[in-house]
C-alpha cells in the first residue's frame, strides 16, 4: 500500500511539473517560438519530454 502512494504521489508531482513546463513554453512569442525553430504544436512534447525523459 506504501508503494502504491508512493507512486501515485511522484506521478502527481511529474504531472504538475509537466503543468508548469507546458504553461511556461506557451508564454514564448511567437519570435521566440521561430528563434528556436518551433510551433506552437510542438510544446506539450517538449514538455513532455523534459518531465518524463524521451
Amino acid at each position: 500500500m506504501i508503494s502504491f502512494l508512493t507512486s501515485v504521489r511522484a506521478a502527481s508531482r511529474k504531472r504538475a511539473q509537466y503543468n508548469r513546463t507546458l504553461a511556461e513554453l506557451q508564454t514564448m512569442s511567437n519570435g521566440t517560438l521561430l528563434d528556436f525553430d518551433l510551433a506552437t504544436n510542438d510544446l506539450s512534447r517538449l514538455a513532455h519530454d523534459a518531465v518524463y525523459g524521451k
